[in-house]
């Protein structure tokens, strides 16, 4: 598969990060806390791109947009959180 085009839709209080593949649309939402914090809530893998990867793609997106900004991540979202649980070198972003 080729790297999928995430596209970061951000607002005042909060975003996602959301990418379309072969007509289906995944997303990870987020919520400001405060200065410095983005909190992930929700990620949302469609069934037909199971399996592919996608929701890592998703999560990782969302850390790249937290070290560019030195923003801290609180994983509350069930997929997100054990996404960090197996990635320690992703702890320098972990709240």
């Amino acid at each position: 598969m080729a790297k999928p085009n995430i596209i970061n839709d951000e607002g005042e209080s909060g975003g996602r990060f959301h990418v379309t593949v072969d007509g289906h649309e995944a997303e990870m939402t987020y919520s400001k806390a405060g200065a410095g914090i983005i909190i992930i809530d929700h990620t949302g893998v469609p069934e037909a791109l199971g399996g592919q990867g996608i929701g890592q793609k998703l999560v990782e997106a969302g850390i790249a947009f937290a070290r560019e900004r030195g923003l801290k991540i609180m994983p509350l979202c069930p997929f997100a959180k054990a996404q960090f649980d197996k990635h320690p070198e992703w702890k320098d972003v972990l709240r």
